[in-house]
C-alpha cells in the first residue's frame, strides 16, 4: 500500500521526525504559504496530504492527487478550507485536530477582549513612542469583571470562553445556539436569540464556524443592535463578519471597539481597520503556542496511522 504523505508546510521537527518514522513524506520547502500550482502539482500519487487551513483544497486539487488519496488531514479544527463533499465522493477522509487547540483559542479570544476593553495596544504605543502622565480621566477603559459576555455558538471553544469568564471574572454569560449547551448552564449562562444577546451583551465573542448560514452574519444591521460601549471579539473566521460594515461601525462609533485574530480577505486586512486605534489586530494565531501546534502535529499523525492501519480515523470530519 502507498504510505506517501504530502505536507504542505513544515510542521515542528519533532512532529516532523515523528512522522518519518511512520511513512514516507515530502514537504514544501519554502517557508511560506504553498501556491495553487504548486499544491496541485505537489499532491499526484500521495496517499495522505497533510494541509493548513489557509491551502485551497477543492475538487480540483483532490482530482489531481490521483487514485491512491486516502487521506486530507488538515491541521487546524476548521476545514471550510477543503471541498469535503467531493472527497467523500471518492471515498477519501478528512480530518481535524479538535479539542487540543479549545483552551490556546479560548485564551486569545479572552486576551483579545482584555486588550480591547484596557486599550493595551493604545497604551504600550504611548510608553513607547512618548511620555505619559496620571490623570483622572487618562486612558480610560472599559470593566471586564462582572459584565455581560454573548457567545455567538457554543461549541467547544466558545463553551471554554463562556466558563472561563463566568468562573473567573464573574461575568454573565449569554449565548446564542442551535442547541443548549450543557457546560454553559452549568456555570449560569443563558440561551438566547441573537437580536437580544447583541443588545444586551457588553463583549461579543464569535465562535462559529463558516459555511453559507454564517457568512456576513455580523453585519450594519447586526453591528448597530449592539450597545455603543460593546466590543466585538471575533477568533472564528474572518468571513462572519462584514469587514467593511465593522471598519464603518468602529469609524463612527456605533461600538466602542473590537478585538481580531481573523479577517474576511487573508492575509489581507481592510485598509480603514489599520488606521483605527479602537480595534486590536492579531495575525491569526488563536492556536499558536508552542504546546497547541505541538498536539495538533500528533493528532494529525494519529490519524494518518489510523488510516494506514486500514482503520476509520479518529477525528473524522462528518458532513
Amino acid at each position: 500500500m502507498n504510505r506517501k504523505v504530502y505536507v504542505t508546510r513544515r510542521l515542528q521537527n519533532s512532529v516532523m521526525t515523528t512522522l518519518g518514522n511512520i511513512c514516507e513524506y515530502d514537504v514544501n520547502p519554502e517557508e511560506r504559504l504553498a501556491t495553487r500550482e504548486e499544491i496541485i502539482n505537489g499532491v499526484k500519487n500521495y496517499a495522505a496530504i497533510i494541509t493548513m487551513l489557509n491551502d485551497n483544497i477543492d475538487a480540483e486539487v483532490i482530482n489531481a492527487a490521483g487514485p491512491d488519496l486516502k487521506l486530507i488531514a488538515n491541521y487546524g479544527v476548521g476545514f471550510n478550507n477543503i471541498d469535503v463533499q467531493a472527497a467523500k465522493e471518492k471515498g477519501i477522509y478528512v480530518t481535524n485536530t479538535p479539542d487540543v487547540l479549545t483552551d490556546a483559542t479560548a485564551d486569545l479570544a479572552f486576551t483579545l477582549l482584555l486588550a480591547s476593553a484596557r486599550r493595551v495596544i493604545e497604551g504600550d504605543n504611548i510608553v513607547r513612542t512618548g511620555t505619559f502622565a496620571w490623570a483622572p480621566k487618562y486612558m480610560l477603559g472599559y470593566d471586564v469583571t462582572g459584565k455581560t459576555l454573548g457567545i455567538i455558538g457554543a461549541g467547544r471553544i466558545g463553551a471554554n470562553l463562556g466558563k472561563k469568564a463566568a468562573l473567573g471574572f464573574n461575568m454573565k454569560v449569554l449565548y446564542y445556539s442551535r442547541r443548549n449547551s450543557l457546560q454553559l448552564e452549568a456555570v449560569g449562562a443563558s440561551r438566547v436569540g441573537l437580536e437580544e444577546l447583541l443588545e444586551r451583551s457588553d463583549f461579543v465573542s464569535l465562535h462559529v464556524p463558516l459555511n453559507p448560514g454564517t457568512r456576513h452574519l455580523i453585519g450594519a444591521s447586526e453591528l448597530a443592535k449592539m450597545k455603543p460601549d460593546a466590543i466585538l471579539i471575533n477568533t472564528s473566521r474572518g468571513p462572519v463578519v462584514d469587514e467593511k460594515a465593522l471598519a464603518d461601525a468602529l469609524t463612527r462609533k456605533v461600538i466602542a471597539g473590537a478585538g481580531l485574530d481573523v479577517y474576511e480577505n487573508e492575509p489581507e486586512v481592510e485598509t480603514a481597520l489599520k488606521t483605527l486605534q479602537n480595534v486590536v489586530l492579531m495575525p491569526h494565531v488563536g492556536t499558536a503556542t508552542f504546546g497547541t501546534r505541538k498536539a495538533m502535529g500528533f493528532m494529525v499523525i494519529r490519524n494518518i496511522e489510523a488510516v494506514f492501519e486500514g482503520k476509520e480515523p479518529p477525528n473524522m470530519v462528518r458532513v
